[in-house]
């Protein structure tokens, strides 16, 4: 039976010492400088935009940076590799990532741009109440997504495996 709220079940046999290739270029800091150069670049795109005021550049730079971060770390299951015997394929990539430890240096990193984007879209905006609204809401999904007390928990069934189903 479907509940609201289900939890992933745990995985066995995690070796820490193994290297998951799905998740192991998150810790590299070329990684951190294209997540700050895809910034600039949306920024940089929305702003060429002849019809786009800066609040507006930024704000679409929030929602989109908040979407892409959302699909790319809790929206897709699973790894392309065939990696610990299936042991990652009930699991997002922010799940993957340091094998399930919290606060890690990239995980604290990719925490805190959203929020740094969104204090500047925010700003650029004149503190606006409608874009506000607009981009904490962004903001807050994707860090909602982040909480260690969400780890491995699904939303009405969103995002389970097939493994997962009683």
């Amino acid at each position: 039976m479907r509940t609201l709220v289900q939890r992933v079940a745990s995985v066995a046999n995690l070796n820490e010492h193994s290297i998951n290739p799905n998740s192991h270029w998150v810790n590299l800091k070329g990684s951190w400088t294209t997540n700050i150069v895809l910034i600039i670049v949306l920024r940089l795109l929305f702003g060429t935009i002849p019809w786009t005021t800066p609040e507006l550049s930024w704000t679409l730079t929030n929602l989109s940076y908040c979407l892409f971060q959302y699909i790319m770390f809790h929206g897709i299951i699973g790894t392309p590799f065939e990696v610990n015997q299936g042991a990652y394929d009930n699991l997002t990539l922010w799940e993957q990532m340091d094998n399930g430890e919290q606060y890690t240096p990239a995980k604290k990193f990719l925490t805190v741009v959203p929020i740094i984007v969104f204090l500047i879209s925010t700003h650029y905006s004149n503190y606006d109440v409608a874009t506000f609204i607009i981009n904490f809401t962004a903001v807050l999904i994707v860090l909602i997504a982040k909480l260690p007390a969400f780890h491995r928990v699904r939303f009405f069934g969103i995002n389970m495996g097939q493994n997962d189903y009683n």
